[in-house]
């Protein structure tokens, strides 16, 4: 099989370092012949991603803090600058603050709860704004959550609720964009030994859970979530929209 993504632009947002799900995906889109545009949050962030991404040839690295609409708005005219048009968007960003994963959900902060869902959940709108009109030839947009969308995680609490919020987001931007044949759709994968990850409290737990009783007794391959972005990014993906793809072994099956 050709490559699946050759000749295509494709923005991965979300690369932190080499164990978040976002380095994966952008592995595999390189992999597969894409152009690929990065962003980064700081110049600390800048650093690392160059150095990962040191023997290989990135279309752009370009700072974005997703709270920020005028970063959004550099972002897209930098890309806009690449004098193509853009085929694919991967958003892998979350964010919420430790004690609010440590504490009862009940306990949660206005400004704890505000914040997980504005650069949890509302990004995507706003990187959608941002990118969509750079989809001339239509494309797609890719998110990430988790099963703490739907049902309760111990220790998930406000990540939980943002991702719900992400997901339904996700479905309205699949809806109003689907004329302009850019589809939209979310990856949940099972859990991952993230940076992020290591701030829910106990995580190692959940793991443990996951291998011993996940259909497929095991917990999930960064590669897997990857291969199925992959997939939503290429041609192979055309006819999906507004769809939560699992990848978790089998975990969303069981009821308890």
């Amino acid at each position: 099989m050709a490559k699946l993504l050759e000749g295509k632009l494709a923005l991965v947002l979300g690369v932190a370092n080499k164990w978040s799900l976002a380095y994966s995906i952008a592995q595999a889109f390189l992999r597969e012949g894409a152009t690929l545009a990065l962003t980064y949050l700081g110049e600390r962030q800048r650093a690392a991603i160059e150095e990962l991404f040191k023997d290989q040839n990135l279309a752009a690295l370009l700072p974005c803090d997703v709270t920020k609409d005028e970063d959004l708005a550099a972002l897209a005219e930098s890309l806009r600058g690449l004098g193509r048009p853009l085929d694919a968007v991967v958003h892998s960003v979350a964010f919420a603050n430790r004690e609010d994963l440590a504490q009862p959900f009940v306990e949660t902060s206005r400004e704890g709860f505000l914040l997980a869902q504005n650069v949890s959940a509302y990004s995507l709108v706003a990187v959608a704004r941002a990118t969509a009109p750079l989809m001339t030839q239509g494309g797609s947009l890719s998110t990430l959550t988790y099963l703490g969308s739907t049902r309760v995680v111990t220790n998930y609490n406000v990540m939980g609720v943002a991702k719900a919020s992400l997901e339904a987001a996700m479905r309205y931007l699949a809806s109003e964009l689907g004329p302009r044949k850019i589809r939209v759709n979310a990856i949940s994968a099972g859990p991952v030994k993230t940076a992020s990850a290591r701030a829910v409290k106990d995580f190692s737990s959940i793991l443990d859970v996951v291998a011993t009783r996940a259909p497929l007794r095991r917990n999930t391959d960064p590669a897997e979530v990857a291969d199925t972005a992959l997939f939503l990014a290429s041609d192979l993906g055309r006819g999906v929209t507004g769809n939560i793809l699992f990848v978790d072994a089998g975990m969303q099956i069981l009821a308890f």
